[in-house]
């Protein structure tokens, strides 16, 4: 397994919770597997999130490989998420 740092496990952490993230869009930026995902959550997570977490994972609420999706689905925008814009964040 790839060695992160704190920020880039957190972030993996945060994308794998996402319903919406895939785990090929977790491979196409860090470049890890499913499989290897699932391993730094059971070490990231306690027990009993890792395992409420893959039961959500395998029970099919999200969508979490890109085939099974539906293709409205992929693109995801928060209704509250600000535009960016020349590198800073739009205020409001």
């Amino acid at each position: 397994m790839k060695y992160f740092n704190d920020s880039e496990k957190d972030r993996i952490v945060e994308m794998a919770w996402e319903d919406r993230t895939t785990f090929d869009a977790i491979k196409a930026q860090f470049g890890i597997s499913q499989g290897e995902v699932e391993k730094l959550m059971r070490k990231e997570l306690k027990f009993s999130s890792f395992k409420r977490w893959r039961k959500r994972v395998s029970s099919g609420v999200g969508v979490k490989h890109e085939f099974k999706a539906n293709p409205d689905m992929l693109r995801f925008k928060c209704s509250r998420q600000r535009t960016v814009s020349m590198n800073k964040i739009s205020k409001r």
